[in-house]
């Protein structure tokens, strides 16, 4: 039987991660699909009525799922990130696979740009990923 949630470790580590300063959103990904099992901070596909407009207080107008606020701030939707970090943790794996001649597992990737951090931190089943602002320099 295939675990749908993730473990109490988990979950702890997870919480242990989002308790950082800075930190504005969290996802629980599945590690074989890219599927989203939890997030904070970032809206949803489900936060959007069918009208466009958005369920969480935005001044913004929803325009495919990204309100011009989100996109003015640099945010995605919760969907759209994951299919980023998804496609990125794949990347990252070949890359270690033809540096290492064999396939090895990432332990932590972090992406850092201007406006944000992501810390991907792969597990058996799930990809635990935090976003953070960046401190200015």
């Amino acid at each position: 039987m295939q675990q749908t949630s993730p473990s109490q470790e988990t979950q702890n580590l997870l919480a242990r991660l989002s308790q950082r300063p800075g930190v504005q959103s969290t996802l629980i990904l599945s590690r074989d699909t890219g599927a989203i099992v939890r997030s904070s901070g970032l809206v949803t596909a489900e936060d959007i009525s069918e009208e466009g407009a958005a369920a969480v207080p935005t001044n913004g107008t929803y325009v495919n799922g990204t309100s011009d606020e989100v996109k003015t701030k640099g945010t995605r939707n919760a969907e759209e990130v994951a299919r980023l970090v998804y496609d990125f943790v794949k990347s990252a794996g070949n890359m270690i696979e033809e540096l290492n001649g064999e396939n090895d597992e990432s332990k932590l990737l972090r992406v850092r740009t201007k406006k944000n951090e992501l810390v991907v931190v792969p597990d058996a089943k799930f990809l635990l990923v935090v976003i953070h602002s960046t401190p200015p320099a």
